[in-house]
């Protein structure tokens, strides 16, 4: 009787083990292990040069995936969310509201990186960064107040410091919305655009990422000088490097290696140069919650 009940407790075990062992393997079984794997990044005025500056990087992810990857180019910050959630990308660099969208409409998004900034001329150094407000530095407006009634610059709907972060953070400050507080708002494109547009007069005032703006001063097109600096926001996260979660944990795992040790491949030294860092750092869902609180704070004006 004892054997018995032995043998029906072993046989009930082994069963429980294969059953465990098969979900495991089917889980698995279910991942997205491409042959090919698509990479993208959201577009800037330097798109076509940054894809110079990337190609190291690209080789260096082809190494150490054991894949080819081609690269794909996008149009605008949506065309790469929609590229991801279509899985015609597979690893990206978004910005963190484009992230934050992203992730809203689809977790397979997932970040797993950014990188880590040096100071700069106005970039302050760690994974973060600021909006900042700039006026050219010859013009009449020298304060928030003489703002008013002004033509302000934005970057892109999607952009966290060229649109979000104004429009919640910094019309506390104005107390109105930025209709209201400014005569005309223009989306310029992009963060260098935006600089330029105030440098050149074609708009009185916008609101730039403090890395963005130094890679237009870096670029010797504007001198720091050029420019009054009215308002800094609070510091929100880098742009985040995602890749779809339904890819193969050990392909996952090789794409993250990758970027977290950029600053060991040689070849790589030069990107890092050009956004400025030292090294990648590790990221998670979480640390881009300010992202997502701002978000919210956005959506329930809109439905005031």
């Amino acid at each position: 009787m004892h054997n018995r009940r032995f043998s029906l407790l072993a046989i009930t075990c082994l069963l429980t083990i294969l059953f465990s062992v098969t979900l495991i393997g089917h889980a698995l079984a279910q991942c997205e292990d491409p042959e090919v794997l698509t990479f993208s990044i959201i577009p800037t005025e330097e798109t076509i040069q940054e894809l110079t500056i990337y190609k190291p990087v690209i080789d260096y992810l082809s190494k150490m995936t054991g894949k080819k990857v081609e690269f794909y180019m996008p149009t605008s910050y949506s065309t790469v969310v929609e590229a991801l959630i279509g899985k015609w990308v597979d690893v990206a660099v978004l910005g963190p509201y484009s992230y934050v969208i992203a992730n809203s409409k689809d977790p397979d998004v997932e970040v797993f990186a950014t990188y880590a900034k040096k100071p700069g001329y106005i970039q302050e150094e760690g994974p973060g960064y600021k909006a900042a407000l700039i006026t050219r530095k010859d013009s009449k407006f020298t304060t928030i107040d003489s703002l008013n009634g002004s033509v302000i610059g934005l970057t892109d709907p999607a952009s966290t410091s060229g649109n979000l972060v104004p429009r919640v953070v910094f019309t506390k400050v104005i107390k109105e919305p930025l209709e209201d507080y400014f005569k005309k708002i223009v989306y310029t494109g992009g963060h260098d655009l935006s600089t330029m547009a105030v440098y050149e007069g074609k708009v009185d005032a916008a609101f730039v990422a403090t890395h963005r703006f130094d890679n237009v001063v870096e670029r010797g097109m504007v001198k720091k000088e050029d420019f009054n600096y009215l308002w800094y926001s609070p510091a929100v996260p880098q742009d985040p490097f995602v890749y779809r979660a339904s890819l193969c944990p050990q392909l996952k795992e090789q794409v993250e290696q990758t970027f977290l040790t950029l600053q060991n491949e040689p070849a790589c030294a030069a990107f890092l140069e050009n956004v400025k860092s030292n090294k990648f750092v590790k990221m998670t869902s979480a640390d881009y919650d300010v992202i997502r609180d701002l978000k919210k704070a956005k959506d329930a004006r809109k439905k005031q």
